[in-house]
């Protein structure tokens, strides 16, 4: 039997992004209000780094593991296709939240990397 990291706590928002990316059996606790505006932080890149995405990325047909940068993940580590169709939708629909960047690069990757445990199919 394998045993969890404590599962992060998730807002609304990151909870449909969960189910959007195809992850419906997240057991996670969903903290109840509303989500602050948060900016994406110059020189972090977490999310493009730390969680699986199942979709094709150009240049990464078969999508990205969890852990390894994102083909599209720029040296100012930036998205070279953000806002652009070829977007996965699942990366679009992950917004910056207070809950999940934490107060540094440093938090928002050990954060991710949680939430990719928890979420990672049983093996």
């Amino acid at each position: 039997m394998r045993v969890r990291a404590a599962e992060p706590v998730l807002g609304p928002a990151l909870a449909a992004w969960l189910n959007q990316c195809g992850f419906f059996d997240v057991n996670v606790a969903v903290k109840q209000g509303a989500d602050a505006a948060h900016a994406c932080r110059e020189g972090c890149g977490a999310c493009c780094i730390a969680p699986s995405i199942s979709s094709p990325i150009p240049g990464m047909p078969d999508g990205k593991p969890a852990g390894v940068p994102c083909v599209q993940l720029g040296e100012d580590l930036r998205c070279a296709i953000f806002g652009r169709p070829e977007r996965p939708a699942c990366c679009a629909g992950l917004q910056p939240q207070a809950e999940m960047c934490g107060a540094s690069r440093g938090e928002a990757l050990a954060w991710l990397t949680r939430l990719e445990t928890a979420t990672r199919p049983d093996s």
